[in-house]
């Protein structure tokens, strides 16, 4: 299992939001290029980066930042308002090795099936949920479509990676929501990265364990637990890896 340090853009900043709240916001590194080069020092080899910009108004905003960071020689996976394909494939132009659809995605199959079909594994199609419901345009909507019925048709579609986060949780330092990730690994056949509420060692160790059940689950999104000074990258990597 991968740990997927996070890196939120917004306004040109790394930020961290919690429950997706835009005014409930804390500002960490005015260049968010700063903390990419620490996650990478510490043994990193993934780096998850949205455009909040990007998700509010519905195009990318940061695709320099972008550029910067995966300057650096980790991967990155990219997202934030990739709304149609020209900007989907922008992101991956400016750097991306993983491009994360969501809003348009939830609303149009044949759009997610024809950005599947170019771009195979550079994919990856995040879902946020609210209440086990796909929240969508920087989670200020709630729609009626279950996160679980999201995940299942974009696997049928070919995505081959779906980055599940429940609102509830992020940015909290509570833990994940351990029973809707359950649901969501054992109704989708993709593989699942993990995403919001991590606090710690313990939730790695315990998601490291998870993984053993339910080889679908692959990684693990950490944010604020970082920023917080509540992990260091490094020990999450080996809990990661070693389970315990």
């Amino acid at each position: 299992m991968l740990i997927y340090p996070a890196i939120d853009i917004r306004g040109g900043r790394c930020v961290r939001l919690s429950q997706g709240k835009d005014d409930a916001r804390t500002d960490y590194f005015d260049d968010p290029v700063e903390p990419a080069r620490r996650f990478i020092k510490a043994g990193a080899t993934w780096i998850h980066v949205v455009d909040l910009d990007g998700a509010f108004e519905g195009t990318p905003r940061n695709l320099e930042i972008l550029k910067r960071i995966a300057s650096l020689g980790a991967k990155v996976q990219f997202g934030g308002g990739l709304r149609d394909r020209a900007s989907a494939e922008a992101a991956l132009a400016a750097g991306a090795s993983r491009i994360i659809l969501g809003t348009r995605a939830a609303s149009d199959p044949s759009f997610l099936k024809e950005i599947a079909q170019a771009h195979g594994p550079r994919l990856a199609l995040g879902i946020d949920a609210k209440d086990g419901l796909v929240a969508v345009k920087g989670w200020k909507d709630v729609t009626a479509l279950r996160a679980i019925d999201l995940a299942q048709t974009a696997a049928d579609l070919g995505v081959s990676t779906v980055i599940f986060t429940d609102i509830a949780t992020d940015g909290m330092l509570k833990g994940p929501n351990w029973g809707s990730l359950r649901e969501m690994l054992k109704a989708c056949s993709a593989d699942v990265i993990a995403s919001g509420g991590v606090s710690g060692r313990e939730d790695i160790v315990r998601l490291a364990q998870l993984a053993r059940e339910c080889p679908n689950l692959i990684g693990s999104i950490v944010g604020k637990a970082l920023y917080e000074g509540k992990a260091e990258t490094s020990d999450l990597i080996l809990a990661a890896q070693q389970g315990g």
